[in-house]
């Protein structure tokens, strides 16, 4: 269901190799945050397997995740719509539709795609009630990605969300939000537009080199790009229209390009159509 290029790929796949930030720096959001009063739904992966339990119904929630024999996790949160079974979601993602994820339109939102990293690390989200699928979709063969069913109940009263101190968005095509992030902060990272849009962040060593891995990536040189970075995280895997999640941001102090990997339906990536951003990160 994801689409990325090899460069997309790498960042995912990598972003637990490169030292960042110290020992702490793979979870994103591992630090006590103002949400940590959130009800938390708990998310277990393996590699091979994927687990979803705790405080399952509507509202603000923290979600917690814990990697176990991988590297890395990549739990994605998708909510049928209504009527959708998921018999119907399960055809569509053996599919060759399901190779990108705009077809879900009509079936199905993605509205949580998070990097855990091994170890402990959590996000916040807003989740409606419905009926969902858990995948945990590291790597690009969905048929590999370990899978479970569960369903948000609605809540009497739903808790919110603290307010973040910085929210990124995506639209098509570019990124809004300010200039400069605060190692530390609660972000809001989400989706403005009516695509699906992921947030990736590529490290660089200076100004200039994430201003020249900017200009690579808007010519569609990404085997250039890769080998001036630094490093790369993600703030938000591919999300579908409206989807949102909030994480405390923990990644070394510098500057960093903002990127959208999806292809358009001619398949030229997001990041030549300007989806890529220098933004600076302090302590």
């Amino acid at each position: 269901m994801k689409r990325m290029t090899s460069f997309a790929s790498a960042a995912v796949v990598l972003a637990t190799a490169v030292t960042l930030a110290g020992p702490a720096n793979a979870s994103l959001a591992a630090r006590t945050s103002p949400g940590a009063r959130l009800p938390v739904i708990t998310v277990a992966m393996t590699g091979k397997t994927i687990r979803v339990g705790g405080m399952l119904r509507s509202g603000g929630v923290r979600i917690v995740s814990t990697v176990t024999r991988e590297p890395q996790g990549q739990p994605a949160f998708i909510r049928l719509d209504p009527g959708v079974t998921l018999a119907h979601f399960f055809r569509l993602l053996r599919s060759g539709a399901a190779s990108d994820p705009n077809n879900l339109n009509g079936v199905a939102s993605i509205v949580v795609d998070a990097q855990a990293s091994r170890g402990t690390s959590a996000v916040q989200a807003n989740l409606r009630p419905g009926q969902y699928v858990a995948l945990d979709t590291i790597g690009n063969n969905p048929a590999t990605w370990p899978v479970t069913t569960f369903v948000i109940a609605a809540a009497s009263s739903p808790a919110k969300l603290p307010a973040p101190q910085a929210a990124v968005r995506a639209i098509e095509f570019g990124f809004r939000g300010p200039g400069t992030l605060h190692d530390g902060e609660l972000v809001r990272f989400g989706n403005r537009g009516f695509l699906v849009h992921m947030i990736i962040a590529i490290g660089a060593k200076s100004r200039a080199g994430a201003n020249e891995i900017a200009k690579l990536l808007k010519e569609g040189k990404d085997g250039q790009a890769q080998k001036l970075a630094a490093g790369f995280t993600t703030f938000a895997g591919p999300l579908s229209h409206g989807a949102f999640q909030q994480l405390v941001v923990s990644v070394h102090p510098g500057y960093w390009v903002l990127a959208c990997f999806m292809n358009t339906q001619d398949g030229r990536e997001h990041t030549v159509l300007g989806m890529e951003r220098v933004i600076r990160i302090t302590a």
